[in-house]
């Protein structure tokens, strides 16, 4: 499979995509790392700001939430005007911006069974561990937003908060992923990044009949911030180009597995996802 998405020739529109998700000060995470990783597939990318962080390598020392009737302002704005292929969400902070994204989405035919592709990745911490969620939020998500979505994507972390279930090996990533479904999202994708112990990295997605298992081999480096937002953005513009959840979801494996391997150190802590690898063309393949 190529790690190239199909290009829009000059002066063509092309396929055009949402972020729905905070804003990342240091340039690691959240709108920053899709609008990179949007950019480095050739597509147009569209952003509803939920939140604005004050944020560098270290972590997370503030966070100004946006009126959730602004968030939703944004997104009644841009889809009728310029029309969205799909949409991913990242950090959406509370109860009420959850509720106005959920609104706005049914209104605007994203997500559901017929809707334009939706990524939920349900973003509830940052990387060193500071709240990105309010803890009364989390019915919200799993009551309004994942039903909506097409695939969701948590990390392990993220999968315990939201299902109980502490993943330690296949099985109960297994039983994650379904239990992640149940929620109502179309595709659950449990992935195996955190299983720090392992050689391996293998995601788990599920759409409630089948388990497919997306094996890969641990990149050893210290600089993955981002990694679940370059994730979540690849599968989103891979479905935009009408590809299947399966076929996204392996496009987008390899796409961020290249981007850890040429990862690279900021500031005093942890270094970004690198999706600027696709600058250079003789970078094809993941190592």
């Amino acid at each position: 499979m190529t790690l190239r998405l199909p290009q829009a020739g000059p002066g063509v529109t092309p396929v055009r995509v949402m972020t729905v998700a905070g804003s990342d000060s240091g340039g690691g995470a959240g709108i920053q790392a899709d609008m990179r990783t949007f950019a480095m597939l050739g597509l147009h990318a569209c952003v509803a700001v939920t939140a604005v962080t004050v944020q560098n390598s270290t972590g997370v020392t503030g966070i100004q939430e946006i009126d959730p009737a602004v968030v939703a302002a944004q997104m009644h704005s841009v889809v009728p005007d310029i029309g969205v292929c799909a949409v991913k969400t990242g950090m959406l902070a509370s109860d009420p911006i959850i509720t106005a994204i959920a609104e706005a989405a049914t209104q605007l035919g994203i997500g559901g069974d017929t809707g334009v592709p939706l990524v939920v990745d349900p973003v509830c911490a940052s990387m060193h561990g500071d709240p990105l969620l309010a803890s009364d939020a989390l019915g919200a998500l799993t009551e309004r937003l994942m039903p909506l979505a097409t695939v969701v994507t948590p990390n392990l972390d993220e999968v315990r908060l939201l299902t109980g279930i502490d993943v330690v090996d296949g099985a109960s990533q297994r039983a994650a992923a379904a239990a992640l479904r149940e929620s109502g999202a179309r595709w659950a994708l449990v992935k195996g990044g955190h299983l720090r112990g392992s050689e391996h990295s293998p995601d788990i997605l599920y759409d409630g009949r089948e388990f497919l298992e997306f094996p890969g081999r641990r990149i050893d480096t210290p600089h993955d911030h981002g990694a679940g937002d370059t994730l979540a953005a690849a599968i989103t513009g891979a479905l935009g180009h009408g590809y299947r959840v399966p076929d996204a979801v392996a496009f987008a494996k390899r796409w961020v597995t290249r981007g850890l391997a040429a990862a690279y150190p900021l500031g005093a802590g942890h270094g970004p996802v690198n999706p600027l690898w696709r600058l250079d063309p003789a970078a094809e393949s993941p190592p």
